[in-house]
Protein backbone atom coordinates (compact mmCIF):
# COMPACT_ATOMS: atom_id res chain seq x y z
CA UNK A 1 0.00 0.00 0.00
CA UNK A 2 1.29 3.52 -0.88
CA UNK A 3 2.26 5.62 1.54
CA UNK A 4 1.00 9.21 1.76
CA UNK A 5 1.67 12.28 3.25
CA UNK A 6 0.35 12.87 6.58
CA UNK A 7 0.41 9.02 7.39
CA UNK A 8 1.74 7.33 10.33
CA UNK A 9 5.54 6.21 9.37
CA UNK A 10 4.91 2.15 9.60
CA UNK A 11 7.00 1.11 12.85
CA UNK A 12 9.15 -1.80 12.66
CA UNK A 13 11.65 -3.46 13.90
CA UNK A 14 14.88 -4.75 11.68
CA UNK A 15 18.74 -5.54 12.17
CA UNK A 16 21.45 -2.88 11.26
CA UNK A 17 24.62 -1.82 11.28
CA UNK A 18 24.17 -0.26 14.71
CA UNK A 19 22.06 -3.57 16.18
CA UNK A 20 18.53 -4.02 16.73
CA UNK A 21 16.05 -1.13 15.38
CA UNK A 22 12.85 -0.14 16.93
CA UNK A 23 11.86 2.20 14.28
CA UNK A 24 9.59 5.02 16.28
CA UNK A 25 11.68 3.88 19.41
CA UNK A 26 14.95 5.09 17.69
CA UNK A 27 13.31 8.47 16.26
CA UNK A 28 12.29 9.47 19.20
CA UNK A 29 11.40 12.66 19.40
CA UNK A 30 13.32 13.51 16.47
CA UNK A 31 13.19 14.17 12.95
CA UNK A 32 14.17 10.98 10.44
CA UNK A 33 14.84 10.62 7.29
CA UNK A 34 14.68 7.16 5.80
CA UNK A 35 15.83 6.18 2.17
CA UNK A 36 16.86 3.06 0.55
CA UNK A 37 18.52 1.44 -1.43
CA UNK A 38 18.20 -0.94 -4.92
CA UNK A 39 21.57 -3.52 -3.44
CA UNK A 40 24.82 -3.33 -1.62
CA UNK A 41 27.97 -3.08 -3.66
CA UNK A 42 26.32 -0.77 -6.52
CA UNK A 43 28.13 2.39 -7.31
CA UNK A 44 25.49 4.90 -7.25
CA UNK A 45 24.50 3.93 -3.74
CA UNK A 46 27.96 3.44 -2.57
CA UNK A 47 28.63 7.65 -3.66
CA UNK A 48 25.35 8.35 -1.86
CA UNK A 49 25.84 6.77 1.21
CA UNK A 50 29.24 8.51 1.59
CA UNK A 51 27.57 11.68 0.97
CA UNK A 52 25.10 11.11 3.47
CA UNK A 53 27.59 10.35 6.09
CA UNK A 54 29.65 13.80 4.67
CA UNK A 55 26.77 15.41 5.87
CA UNK A 56 25.57 13.46 9.20
CA UNK A 57 26.17 17.12 11.23
CA UNK A 58 24.11 19.20 9.02
CA UNK A 59 21.42 16.79 9.83
CA UNK A 60 22.32 16.77 13.17
CA UNK A 61 22.30 20.62 13.72
CA UNK A 62 18.35 20.46 12.28
CA UNK A 63 17.45 17.51 14.81
CA UNK A 64 17.27 15.02 12.23
CA UNK A 65 18.38 11.34 12.32
CA UNK A 66 19.35 9.53 9.26
CA UNK A 67 18.79 6.12 8.34
CA UNK A 68 19.51 4.06 4.95
CA UNK A 69 18.02 0.29 3.83
CA UNK A 70 19.00 -2.01 1.42
CA UNK A 71 17.85 -5.44 0.86
CA UNK A 72 20.81 -7.31 1.52
CA UNK A 73 21.93 -8.76 5.32
CA UNK A 74 23.98 -6.57 7.82
CA UNK A 75 26.89 -8.87 7.16
CA UNK A 76 26.67 -7.54 3.23
CA UNK A 77 26.53 -3.74 4.58
CA UNK A 78 29.08 -4.48 7.05
CA UNK A 79 31.91 -5.71 4.36
CA UNK A 80 30.31 -2.82 2.09
CA UNK A 81 31.00 -0.11 4.50
CA UNK A 82 35.00 -1.00 3.88
CA UNK A 83 34.33 -0.28 0.07
CA UNK A 84 32.23 2.92 1.25
CA UNK A 85 35.10 4.62 3.07
CA UNK A 86 38.07 3.72 0.96
CA UNK A 87 36.32 5.16 -1.95
CA UNK A 88 34.42 8.04 -0.63
CA UNK A 89 36.99 9.16 2.31
CA UNK A 90 34.36 8.80 5.34
CA UNK A 91 33.34 5.85 7.25
CA UNK A 92 29.68 5.13 7.57
CA UNK A 93 28.35 6.49 10.33
CA UNK A 94 24.79 6.13 10.63
CA UNK A 95 22.47 2.68 10.55
CA UNK A 96 22.21 0.87 7.49
CA UNK A 97 19.21 -1.79 7.91
CA UNK A 98 19.07 -4.99 6.93
CA UNK A 99 16.51 -6.04 4.82
CA UNK A 100 16.85 -9.61 2.94
CA UNK A 101 13.44 -10.74 3.22
CA UNK A 102 12.07 -7.11 2.22
CA UNK A 103 9.71 -6.47 5.10
CA UNK A 104 10.65 -2.91 4.93
CA UNK A 105 10.85 -2.68 1.58
CA UNK A 106 7.33 -3.68 1.25
CA UNK A 107 6.14 -2.16 3.98
CA UNK A 108 7.19 1.26 2.77
CA UNK A 109 6.12 0.11 -1.06
CA UNK A 110 9.80 0.48 -1.79
CA UNK A 111 9.76 -1.99 -4.95
CA UNK A 112 7.53 -1.04 -7.94
CA UNK A 113 7.49 -4.34 -9.99
CA UNK A 114 6.66 -2.34 -13.40
CA UNK A 115 9.95 -0.47 -12.85
CA UNK A 116 12.21 -3.08 -11.62
CA UNK A 117 10.78 -6.60 -10.52
CA UNK A 118 13.72 -7.35 -7.66
CA UNK A 119 14.96 -3.78 -6.88
CA UNK A 120 13.68 -1.41 -4.53
CA UNK A 121 13.02 1.91 -6.02
CA UNK A 122 15.36 4.67 -4.25
CA UNK A 123 12.79 6.03 -1.97
CA UNK A 124 13.41 9.33 0.42
CA UNK A 125 10.98 9.84 3.62
CA UNK A 126 11.24 12.74 5.98
CA UNK A 127 8.88 12.23 9.10
CA UNK A 128 8.11 14.35 11.65
CA UNK A 129 8.85 14.29 15.66
CA UNK A 130 4.96 13.20 15.23
CA UNK A 131 6.10 10.40 13.10
CA UNK A 132 3.96 11.35 10.55
CA UNK A 133 4.95 11.04 6.74
CA UNK A 134 6.11 14.98 5.79
CA UNK A 135 8.00 14.19 2.13
CA UNK A 136 8.65 11.33 -0.11
CA UNK A 137 10.20 11.21 -3.48
CA UNK A 138 11.21 8.08 -5.69
CA UNK A 139 13.89 8.30 -7.89
CA UNK A 140 14.77 5.05 -10.38
CA UNK A 141 17.29 3.13 -9.36
CA UNK A 142 19.93 4.49 -11.81
CA UNK A 143 19.29 8.18 -10.80
CA UNK A 144 21.25 9.41 -7.44
CA UNK A 145 19.53 11.76 -4.47
CA UNK A 146 20.42 15.55 -4.44
CA UNK A 147 20.89 15.27 -0.82
CA UNK A 148 21.59 19.10 -0.55
CA UNK A 149 17.74 19.16 -1.71
CA UNK A 150 16.34 16.94 1.05
CA UNK A 151 18.35 19.64 3.62
CA UNK A 152 16.62 22.13 1.97
CA UNK A 153 13.44 20.73 2.15
CA UNK A 154 14.13 19.64 5.83
CA UNK A 155 14.54 23.51 6.67
CA UNK A 156 11.34 24.37 4.73
CA UNK A 157 9.16 21.47 6.78
CA UNK A 158 10.78 23.03 9.94
CA UNK A 159 9.85 26.32 9.36
CA UNK A 160 6.38 25.83 7.98
CA UNK A 161 5.53 23.26 10.93
CA UNK A 162 6.32 26.51 13.28
CA UNK A 163 4.92 29.70 11.86
CA UNK A 164 1.82 30.50 9.09
CA UNK A 165 4.44 30.92 6.05
CA UNK A 166 4.29 28.53 2.86
CA UNK A 167 8.48 28.91 1.23
CA UNK A 168 8.23 29.61 -2.44
CA UNK A 169 10.20 27.81 -5.16
CA UNK A 170 14.06 27.64 -4.77
CA UNK A 171 13.64 28.50 -1.62
CA UNK A 172 16.87 28.70 0.71
CA UNK A 173 17.34 29.07 4.07
CA UNK A 174 17.56 32.75 4.74
CA UNK A 175 15.36 33.87 1.99
CA UNK A 176 12.07 35.62 2.35
CA UNK A 177 8.88 34.00 2.59
CA UNK A 178 5.01 34.09 1.72
CA UNK A 179 2.73 34.20 4.73
CA UNK A 180 -0.22 31.65 3.98
CA UNK A 181 -3.07 33.11 2.19
CA UNK A 182 -5.39 31.64 5.19
CA UNK A 183 -4.08 34.81 7.62
CA UNK A 184 -5.47 37.70 7.37
CA UNK A 185 -3.55 41.12 7.38
CA UNK A 186 -4.84 41.97 10.53
CA UNK A 187 -3.97 38.59 12.30
CA UNK A 188 -0.02 38.91 10.15
CA UNK A 189 0.63 42.10 11.60
CA UNK A 190 1.46 40.52 15.15
CA UNK A 191 2.58 37.62 13.52
CA UNK A 192 5.16 39.46 11.27
CA UNK A 193 5.97 42.56 12.54
CA UNK A 194 8.78 43.36 10.49
CA UNK A 195 6.02 44.03 7.81
CA UNK A 196 5.52 42.37 4.32
CA UNK A 197 5.14 43.33 0.63
CA UNK A 198 1.66 43.16 -1.05
CA UNK A 199 2.59 41.44 -4.62
CA UNK A 200 -1.24 40.22 -4.81
CA UNK A 201 -3.74 39.66 -2.10
CA UNK A 202 -2.84 36.21 -2.01
CA UNK A 203 0.65 36.82 -2.45
CA UNK A 204 2.47 38.32 0.17
CA UNK A 205 6.46 38.26 1.05
CA UNK A 206 8.09 38.54 4.19
CA UNK A 207 11.33 37.96 5.57
CA UNK A 208 12.21 34.77 6.91
CA UNK A 209 10.55 34.92 10.60
CA UNK A 210 12.96 33.35 12.76
CA UNK A 211 15.99 35.21 11.38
Amino acid sequence: MAIRLGDTAPDFTSNSTDGLISFHEWLGGSWGVLFSHPKDFTPVCTTELGAVAKLKPEFEKRGCKVIGLSVDTVADHEAWATDIEETQGVALNFPLLGDPDRKVAELYDMIHPNAAETFTVRSVFIIGPDKKVKLTITYPPSAGRNFDEILRVLDSLQLTANHSVATPVNWKDGDDVIIVPTMSDEEAKSEFPKGWKTIKPYLRVTPQPDR
